[in-house]
């Protein structure tokens, strides 16, 4: 299995904070001096070093050659390996979340293939509170270092759920009692007229192709963002999803309270 390599100061704060094995994690030489200088002066440097000495995670200083796999990516001079991301089976998850009185929030993503999409939509959910991330195990954005770059390490906080057959995924939700909400251009129903408060998975498609049309069918609700402006229908994915998702998080917060 290919190793990954989680580089940057926050994924390693929360791949620590996660419980990931982390065995060793390289500084590069030459930013030694800075790296502790911060470590005196940045919050999220202190608490990357705590964090390493609690977990007994030695940091080692090495060479630019080290960097060689991300000499382009935004490091930050810090780096670390781990095996895998874990992953799960949505029909092992949600028995547990039912178990644990959770009230389901799921979303899908269905032909989402750009990393920064992928990390962007996975840090927002883990914001707005959505229990899982279901994701096809093809024609989806790589689980890799870019993505958990991307994610700002929240790849770390949220099950992702990778299925063989999204439309048996859906089926499996829809006799488990979540309802289903697939999000178009299509619809002319606003998605802030929706209640979010049962049980509920949302799927996202690309802005290309959108929701497949197989699963739109088996849906219970198709949902829209509008536009004033007759040339720009749809919005970025991600930004879609971020709108929709704190639309369900308002509504449930407003219901606890």
């Amino acid at each position: 299995m290919k190793k990954l390599i989680i580089y940057g100061i926050h994924p390693l704060i929360e791949a620590i904070t996660s419980d990931y094995n982390i065995k060793k994690i390289f500084i590069l030489k030459k930013l030694q001096k800075q790296f502790l200088y911060f470590n005196n002066k940045s919050n999220s440097y202190k608490k990357l070093i705590n964090l390493s000495k609690k977990k007994k995670i030695p940091i080692h200083s090495v060479s630019e050659h080290h960097f060689l796999p991300i000499k382009n990516k935004n490091h930050q001079g810090i780096f670390s390996i781990i095996s895998h991301i874990n992953t799960f089976k949505i029909k092992e998850l949600l028995p547990n979340l039912y178990k644990k009185k959770i009230n389901p929030f799921l979303i899908i993503l269905d032909n989402i293939t750009d990393v920064r999409n992928f990390g962007s939509i996975v840090r927002t959910s883990v914001c707005a509170g959505v229990n899982a991330i279901i994701v096809p195990n093809k024609n989806t954005a790589m689980i890799n270092s870019d993505s958990i770059k991307t994610s700002s390490g929240a790849l770390f906080k949220i099950p992702i759920c990778k299925e063989n057959s999204i439309i048996n995924s859906i089926k499996f939700l829809t006799n488990s009692g979540l309802k289903i909400v697939s999000t178009t251009i299509k619809s002319t129903v606003n998605w802030h007229n929706i209640n979010f408060l049962k049980p509920t998975a949302i799927i996202f498609g690309n802005e290309e192709k959108g929701v497949n049309e197989k699963y739109i069918e088996i849906s219970n609700k198709i949902i829209s963002i509008p536009s004033i402006h007759k040339n720009i229908s749809s919005l970025n994915v991600s930004v879609a999803c971020g709108i929709i998702l704190y639309e369900v998080f308002r509504q449930r917060k407003t219901l606890k309270n």
